[in-house]
């Protein structure tokens, strides 16, 4: 490893950085856009600015970059917020959609080899790292998804799951499978749908696993997800139950979003989908500032 030091480096003069107090001295043409578009309609504070106190301090964290903090916060909008809008209408959006994001640069590395991409705290904010590794996965669907957009759906559940609480016999039906933070061992990060579950990360607790289904369930074409039932089906000389395990929580998981917040979740998905393909076949100016 080598390091070297460019004489003509063309830094901007405003700071990423900010007090605690989260005075800004400068407003950029990107916070009046966030006023009108995340701040007005919805009272989203969207942070962008690295704040100390809002990030975990058990990690090493750097701050997001400017330019791709403007195409991550046109993404959340239009594959986001503006398919709950879609489906469950603005004032579902408006009131339970999380009031904070914060985005840092990096992704958090954990010691055990897996990384966290976001998390939800308090059914109200949201963190958002690895920001700025945007630009060389916001073209490919399936990165895009992983790193980014499934995180948000996945927190977003665990905030209305805040709320509203799914029934107690969705953590039956796979109760003796949830190992907590083994999931990411070798002897659990295969053959997990089989065992019944969408993801490895689903056998860490029933409620990363109500999590998993619906993120994972919305951000997933129908083919790929029939594709994940018939290698949980398993074969005709191994068959497994996987599948009619999995089926069964997505079922109460329909079924929870249906009747605690009138959401199709069939509807959400085309949604969700439709606007992703937007993304990553660029139909959507992720640079544009133009208050409209």
């Amino acid at each position: 490893m080598s390091f070297s030091a460019c004489s003509e480096d063309n830094l901007s003069s405003e700071s990423v950085i900010t007090s605690d107090s989260g005075n800004n001295s400068t407003k950029t043409n990107f916070d009046e856009w966030l006023t009108v578009n995340y701040v007005q309609p919805y009272n989203i504070e969207f942070k962008y600015r690295y704040e100390y106190n809002e990030t975990d301090k058990t990690f090493y964290t750097v701050p997001a970059d400017y330019n791709q903090s403007v195409e991550l916060a046109h993404i959340v909008k239009y594959t986001c917020v503006e398919a709950y809008n879609e489906v469950g209408g603005v004032e579902f959006t408006r009131r339970y959609f999380p009031k904070m994001f914060f985005l840092i640069g990096e992704f958090e590395y954990k010691n055990n080899g897996t990384m966290i991409l976001g998390t939800a705290e308090s059914g109200k904010k949201i963190l958002l790292t690895g920001v700025n590794n945007l630009d060389q996965y916001k073209n490919n669907l399936n990165y895009l998804n992983e790193l980014y957009l499934k995180t948000i759906h996945h927190e977003f559940t665990h905030i209305l799951n805040q709320t509203k609480d799914y029934s107690s016999a969705f953590q039956l039906v796979t109760s003796t499978g949830y190992v907590a933070d083994s999931w990411s061992v070798p002897e659990y990060s295969s053959g997990y749908l089989q065992r019944g579950f969408i993801s490895a990360y689903s056998q860490h607790s029933h409620g990363e696993d109500f999590a998993e289904m619906l993120s994972m369930y919305i951000t997933n074409t129908p083919e790929q997800w029939e594709a994940w039932m018939e290698e949980a089906a398993g074969t005709p000389d191994d068959p497994k139950n996987g599948r009619e395990l999995i089926e069964a929580k997505l079922n109460m998981v329909r079924s929870y979003m249906k009747n605690s917040w009138n959401i199709d979740i069939d509807k959400l998905r085309t949604s969700v989908l439709r606007r992703e393909y937007d993304v990553v076949a660029d139909k959507i100016n992720l640079s544009d500032l133009t208050i409209k």
